[in-house]
């Protein structure tokens, strides 16, 4: 029986259980290719094959695997039908899809039936020294838990993207990311791009004195002071600083 798939839905919710009430654990974003481990009523049991995340997705009509050319490098890219701004849909790819580019025609490009603008995609072998250069780009995006797009991210999911997005494997998971991470830096040495961690929770450092993060109590991907996100935390859910990990 063929077990290995693509995703070809921009947003297909991965959830903990069989059952759209579950909790929703992750997302696979296009172009995600997985494996279907057992299928089941209305359900499969899948594993994704980029962070090897396992759960369940709602059956659908999926497509075979493709070897990616071109990733998407903004939030939100459109999709249109034909290569014309005229021609819009209200249809977008979120920030790390994977697409097999196979026809040009001026400023667009075509995949599967759709077509997408140049400026919105990058090729996929494409990498940033600036690991997260991109990261502001979700900044006020609404905090969603198991989300991983512009309608919305987790802290871990907010770490994750980037680094997919510049070819690095990252897991799913904060605790795992902390884990994965061997690299530990005193908070008083902390740079730029450096990942701090409590428990349950995740921050990407932008400079010695602020970072960015999916933050559940104010509901959306924020900049805040260093020192005072510490001490909030601290406060309100008597949560300390579990490391600072520096890739």
């Amino acid at each position: 029986m063929k077990n290995s798939f693509r995703n070809n839905f921009p947003i297909v919710n991965l959830y903990k259980k069989k059952s759209l009430n579950s909790k929703i654990d992750t997302q696979l974003l296009f172009g995600d290719n997985f494996k279907v481990n057992k299928k089941l009523k209305g359900f499969s049991k899948i594993k994704i094959k980029k962070d090897g995340y396992i759960g369940f997705i709602k059956n659908g009509n999926f497509s075979d695997p493709i070897k990616a050319n071109f990733k998407v490098s903004v939030l939100k890219a459109r999709l249109y039908n034909k290569p014309s701004l005229r021609n819009k849909l209200k249809k977008f790819l979120p920030y790390d899809s994977r697409i097999k580019i196979f026809k040009r025609s001026g400023k667009f490009s075509k995949f599967d039936k759709y077509w997408i603008k140049n400026s919105d995609i990058l090729k996929i072998n494409i990498k940033n020294k600036n690991i997260f250069k991109d990261i502001q780009i979700f900044k006020n995006t609404r905090y969603l838990w198991g989300g991983k797009s512009y309608k919305g991210i987790d802290c871990s999911a907010l770490v994750q993207v980037c680094l997919n997005q510049n070819n690095k494997f990252c897991p799913r998971d904060s605790k795992d990311q902390e884990k994965y991470f061997k690299k530990r830096i005193n908070i008083k040495n902390i740079k730029k791009n450096d990942i701090i961690f409590w428990k349950g929770h995740v921050a990407v450092a932008l400079s010695k004195n602020k970072l960015i993060h999916a933050y559940g109590p104010l509901k959306k991907v924020v900049v805040m002071d260093i020192k005072k996100t510490i001490n909030r935390i601290k406060r309100t859910a008597d949560l300390d600083v579990t490391s600072v990990r520096r890739i």
